[in-house]
C-alpha cells in the first residue's frame, strides 16, 4: 500500500486535480469578494483590528491543499481565487493577481518543507501564516504598511497573522475535515486509513 501511494503521490497533479482545484479558487474567488466589506465593518472596532479578518484571503491555497495533497496545489489554488476575485471586480485589479501567486508561494513553501505528506493542524497554520507573510512583504514593497512606527507596525503584523492562523489555518483545517468525513474527497484522491488519521 505505502509504495502504491508512494507512485500515485509522485505523478504531481493531474488534470483533474488542476480541474477541481480551480472550482474550488473560483469559489474562495467569489467569497474573496463578498468578504471585502468585512475589512470595512472590523475597523472600527480598534488598532488594526480589520487585520483579523485577512485571513480568509488565503485560504483557498490551505483549504484547496487538505483537499488533494500534492504539490503545487496551494500555489494553483490562490492564483486562481485571485483571479475569479479580479474577474468579479476586485478593486485591487493586476496586483490582486501578483498577491495570490506570492501568497501562494507562501503557502506552498511550507507544505512542500513537510514534503507535502503532514496535511495536519499545525502545518495548516503554518502554511497559513506563510501566506500571511507573503501579504506582508507585498505591503511593504507597495507602500502601504512601510510608514507605521515599530509599535504599530508589531500589532498589525501580529493581528494579521493571527487572523491567518485561525482562518486560512484552523477554519480552513476543520472545513476540509467536514468535508472528508462525508467522503467526497475519495473521488478526488486514493483514500486509505493513513488519509482520514491525517486529519485527526
Amino acid at each position: 500500500m505505502g509504495k502504491t501511494r508512494e507512485r500515485e503521490f509522485s505523478l504531481g497533479l493531474k488534470l483533474s486535480d488542476i480541474l477541481v482545484t480551480v472550482v474550488v479558487a473560483i469559489v474562495f474567488g467569489a467569497v474573496y469578494k463578498l468578504w471585502s466589506p468585512m475589512y470595512d465593518l472590523v475597523k472600527p472596532l480598534g488598532l488594526h483590528a480589520e487585520e483579523t479578518v485577512y485571513g480568509m484571503w488565503f485560504m483557498a491555497a490551505t483549504f484547496a491543499f487538505l483537499l488533494i495533497r500534492k504539490p503545487g496545489v496551494a500555489v494553483v489554488a490562490e492564483l486562481a481565487a485571485a483571479s475569479a476575485e479580479t474577474f468579479f471586480g476586485s478593486e485591487w485589479g493586476v496586483a490582486t493577481l501578483i498577491y495570490g501567486l506570492l501568497q501562494g508561494l507562501g503557502a506552498e513553501i511550507f507544505f512542500a518543507a513537510f514534503r507535502y505528506r503532514k496535511p495536519n493542524l499545525g502545518v495548516t497554520v503554518l502554511a497559513a501564516i506563510g501566506a500571511g507573510v507573503a501579504s506582508l512583504i507585498l505591503d511593504w514593497f507597495y507602500g502601504y504598511i512601510g510608514y507605521l512606527s515599530l509599535w504599530n507596525f508589531t500589532v498589525l503584523v501580529a493581528l494579521r497573522l493571527l487572523g491567518c492562523a485561525l482562518i486560512a489555518g484552523l477554519f480552513a483545517y476543520y472545513l476540509a475535515k467536514a468535508v472528508e468525513a462525508t467522503g467526497v474527497t475519495s473521488l478526488l484522491r486514493p483514500s486509505s486509513p493513513q488519509d482520514y488519521e491525517a486529519l485527526e
